[in-house]
């Protein structure tokens, strides 16, 4: 007598439960996804806000000191400015650091180059998918000004160069007043850009 071993198969309803908890997972996990997006963005903005007037503040108190007076030492999160590009639709606040956080706030002071105004080569660095995103336009001449506490200043630009991700050169001090700015590149790369794009400008 020969006997027969069915296989124990899924079930219609036991499939579509299953469609159905993948769908709903799905659907969830995209709307956790879409509401993290519209936090950050709402979040940066409302930083951009609270920035702004930060910097007034503090021209307003840079003007009420006497020159002699020391001016206290920057630390990370600090709002060095605001940086506006006329052309590009570009106007973002400068904070000093580069780490993730403020990244996503703004763009961020390099450490180790010069202050945004001062003497030397001043390096800024952005995201290519937030606030640098319209620098895939830029052209040779275009205007940036930065405001800070001391005063308004403007820097023409003179070239852009794609470099590799360990090129510090780009960031090499420089005895006349520059601008460098610093983003990833291609701007619609998906996952880690393999190369920067720079942008220099000279103070005029």
């Amino acid at each position: 007598m020969k006997l027969v071993i069915k296989r124990r198969t899924s079930t219609p309803v036991r499939d579509r439960w299953i469609l159905r908890g993948i769908r709903y997972l799905l659907y969830f996990g995209g709307m956790l996804a879409l509401g993290y997006v519209g936090f950050t963005l709402l979040d940066a903005r409302l930083y951009q806000v609270s920035a702004k007037r930060s910097l007034e503040n503090q021209s307003q108190v840079e003007n009420e000191q006497k020159p002699a007076a020391p001016k206290p030492a920057v630390k990370i999160g600090d709002v060095l400015g605001r940086m506006d590009i006329p052309r590009l639709g570009v106007s973002v606040a400068v904070l000093e650091g580069t780490n993730s956080r403020i990244l996503r706030l703004g763009v961020g002071h390099i450490k180790g180059t010069a202050l945004p105004g001062d003497p030397g080569n001043s390096g800024i660095a952005g995201h290519r998918d937030t606030f640098f995103r319209a620098l895939k336009d830029v052209r040779r001449d275009d205007e940036i000004e930065i405001q800070t506490a001391n005063g308004r200043f403007r820097y023409q630009v003179d070239w852009v160069k794609i470099v590799a991700p360990n090129d510090t050169s780009v960031l090499t001090p420089s005895t006349e007043s520059s601008l460098t700015l610093v983003t990833c590149y291609p701007f619609y790369y998906v996952g880690p850009s393999p190369n920067r794009f720079v942008v220099r400008a000279h103070k005029y």
